[in-house]
């Protein structure tokens, strides 16, 4: 049976999710723990592959099982061989041509920013911590040019397989609550770090090093050196991952 499983993880200690050479990554680590839940070799496939150092709280895979724990209960049986910082939420048998990457439709990403001078151990493999003052206003100003189906290459860092660059951005939304800045944005897709340069931009339009309006000129000329510098991963989290309504899948 096809399975399908939401799980959440710390990638502070990880080399992101995609199985690499001379790395742990969360990849194998799933794929390790699942073959001495099964004693079968099991290929797992994710909605996103995070980078190192970047978290979830909705990534979902996908992957084949021929064993006769209840679907229902894989998560449980799963979570007594896992590390303590990747955790199995849920999981149900999906469609034989459920695939958790290619039939996602929305996925929703969050990137936190901790602005103070205190606390910052605390939070530190969590957030972006600062300690500036930022102007939020035209921060969320400039958000609003990112929403809206546009071609991304400015937001692409190198290495991308992306056949395309064109990506519809349903929100793109800065809050700011005491020492917290958060920027959460759902999209159909998302480029290589698409998420981090935005953020590393939106911090030149908070240091007035640009004008909101200036998001729409690095757009316009797709060209990854317009715009600015890719925030830190550790700030970055997959919140969550939407599939069409005939592919909805009944979690508990």
């Amino acid at each position: 049976m096809r399975i399908k499983m939401v799980i959440e993880y710390d990638g502070s200690n990880y080399h992101g999710f995609q199985i690499q050479p001379n790395a742990i990554t969360i990849q194998e680590t799933l794929e390790t723990c699942l073959a001495q839940l099964t004693g079968e070799t099991i290929r797992i496939t994710a909605a996103g592959r995070t980078d190192a150092g970047v978290h979830a709280m909705g990534q979902v895979i996908s992957f084949d099982t021929a064993s006769t724990i209840p679907d229902d209960r894989f998560c449980l049986a799963l979570n007594r061989f896992l590390p303590d910082d990747i955790k199995a939420l849920s999981s149900r048998q999906a469609p034989d041509d459920f695939n958790a990457r290619f039939n996602a439709v929305k996925k929703t990403y969050r990137y936190s920013i901790y602005n103070s001078a205190a606390g910052q151990i605390l939070v530190r493999k969590y957030a972006l911590c600062l300690n500036e003052t930022l102007d939020i206003e035209a921060m969320q100003q400039a958000c609003r040019y990112i929403e809206g189906r546009h071609d991304f290459s400015s937001f692409c860092a190198s290495g991308s397989s992306a056949r395309t660059f064109e990506r519809n951005v349903m929100k793109c939304e800065l809050t700011h609550n005491g020492v917290w800045l958060t920027l959460e944005m759902e999209a159909d897709g998302f480029l290589y770090n698409m998420v981090r340069i935005t953020v590393g931009t939106l911090l030149e339009v908070g240091r007035s090093r640009l004008s909101p309006q200036d998001i729409s000129s690095i757009l316009e000329v797709r060209d990854r050196a317009a715009a600015s510098p890719t925030a830190p991963p550790q700030g970055l989290c997959l919140i969550k991952v939407d599939y069409p309504d005939t592919l909805r899948i009944q979690e508990q």
